[in-house]
């Protein structure tokens, strides 16, 4: 059994399971390298294959005595062109075009588009993208079944294409009747973070969350530019946010990306969050085993803004090196977090602190941590809150969070730098001062000569009830010796 592991970093990784990573063998190679989270793409595999995928992380996890994350990201609604005559017609700049309700074979002229509900929501001057936005039509004219287009952007147009919507709200709910069957399926299975496509309001989010009945935390991908202009409102009620740069680089310039995302993720760990920055971080990958240089400046961005995770799709579930990737981003992170200007930019973007007891000894954990010679924070958590905001006050030394719960253990696997650890339930303070010492012992965090942070509450196995924060030693004797109870 390979017991004890420890990663060198604390920003997380999140790898996408598929083909290429679908056996335990991979699986585990994966988690070897890196990967601290493991994705389940509900666009792509069938149920019995998913099953199969989240059994194997499940016996692995027992194996390897290491509570793993899984995150399923449901499909969301898919907006495409119906089909031509030809297979696929060219578009010339400045040439007519129409999407109709007809489903007739398209032509050079018009094609189908079987969304209604995108005809009643738009406007002239309206823009739509075709296949990733390779194609750029403005509306000139529509009605509730019709919209006329002027081609602005032309190429090549085929049979169900993508199309995109940017600058409109459209009246579509984030979860399809697929997405529907797949949140029951995946909170069945037993998953602890769902990826909610496709969110345009607050409403999207709650509306999953009403779903989801407590059986899994909702993750909103921003991907949308009617997200991004909500999105305070959507940080209010999500449990954490991906930045999903792949439509959201298809629905707005491209040169808006880089200050969107530093602004999401700041937004994030203001309120401690967890934020995933995602989507062609190493795709290059995906047919080298090696990245670009963009790639990995693009990584060591992500990370040097104080991002939760950093995640691998295609690269790890259809490449042919995946765990080169997973290997390779863990690699950035470790270099990146030892760089002086990461750590003065953590320690410049602290957050003002909320008001209330657990905040306060967070805060308190973290300024006994700058000024002292401790080796780590250990905090004691049943619901996840008081690790959560741990990792929201960046500690320059590591955090162990600690629960008797194996659901909260991974589900805060994903959030930056907690090592996660299931421990057996207690009730008494020097109880859980000694679980820290051993916890601290066992995965190299400290040795006995050594102090440690223990923070917990009083009364124990209470939601939110953090009161109490200890400088103790890692050797027993000296516990033992306290008259602490």
């Amino acid at each position: 059994m390979t017991t004890g592991i420890r990663r060198r970093r604390n920003v997380k990784i999140v790898a996408t399971l598929g083909p290429a990573s679908d056996t335990k063998e991979m699986i585990r190679a994966l988690f070897i390298a890196g990967a601290d989270v493991f994705r389940l793409n509900m666009s792509h595999g069938s149920h019995p294959e998913i099953a199969v995928r989240h059994k194997i992380i499940r016996e692995l996890e027992v194996e390897l005595d290491r509570p793993i994350g899984i995150l399923a990201d449901l499909q969301g609604p898919k907006l495409r062109c119906g089909v031509f005559a030809n297979s696929s017609e060219m578009l010339d700049v400045g040439a007519a075009f129409r999407f109709d309700l007809d489903k007739t074979p398209g032509d050079a002229t018009r094609v189908n588009l079987p969304h209604a509900e995108i005809f009643k929501a738009l406007k002239v001057g309206s823009t739509l993208l075709v296949n990733d936005g390779k194609i750029r039509l403005k509306v000139t004219d529509c009605g509730d079944d019709y919209a006329n287009m002027n081609v602005e952007v032309g190429g090549e147009i085929s049979n169900r294409k993508g199309v995109n919507v940017p600058d409109v709200v459209l009246p579509l709910a984030a979860l399809s009747e697929k997405d529907l069957a797949d949140l029951e399926f995946v909170c069945d299975l037993g998953v602890e973070w769902l990826g909610l496509s496709f969110v345009q309001r607050p409403s999207d989010v709650i509306e999953a969350r009403k779903l989801a009945a407590g059986r899994a935390k909702i993750i909103a991908k921003i991907e949308k530019p009617a997200a991004v202009d909500s999105f305070e409102e959507i940080l209010a009620v999500t449990d954490g946010v991906m930045v999903a740069r792949g439509d959201l680089g298809v629905e707005l310039p491209v040169h808006m990306l880089p200050p969107i995302q530093k602004r999401l993720v700041t937004a994030c760990r203001r309120v401690g969050k967890p934020v995933i920055v995602a989507t062609q971080m190493m795709e290059s990958m995906i047919s080298s085993p090696v990245p670009t240089r963009a790639e990995v400046s693009d990584v060591a961005q992500a990370i040097y803004e104080g991002a939760d995770a950093v995640m691998l799709s295609a690269e790890s579930a259809a490449g042919d090196f995946p765990v080169e990737a997973v290997t390779t981003m863990s690699n950035v992170a470790e270099e990146v977090e030892k760089d002086e200007m990461y750590l003065d930019g953590i320690i410049a973007s602290h957050t003002p602190s909320r008001q209330g007891v657990a905040d306060a000894i967070t805060v308190a954990a973290r300024e006994v941590a700058e000024t002292t010679d401790v080796k780590a924070i250990v905090c004691f958590t049943q619901s996840g809150t008081t690790a959560v905001l741990a990792a929201r006050e960046r500690p320059g030394v590591p955090i162990i969070a600690l629960t008797h719960l194996t659901d909260t253990a991974r589900s805060l696997a994903l959030v930056w730098g907690l090592h996660c650890v299931v421990v057996t339930k207690i009730d008494r303070f020097k109880q859980a001062v000694v679980g820290a010492a051993k916890a601290a012992k066992k995965f190299g965090f400290a040795g006995e000569d050594d102090m440690i942070i223990v923070t917990a509450g009083v009364p124990f196995n209470t939601p939110g009830s953090t009161n109490i924060l200890r400088v103790a030693p890692v050797n027993e004797k000296l516990i033992y010796g306290s008259d602490l109870d």
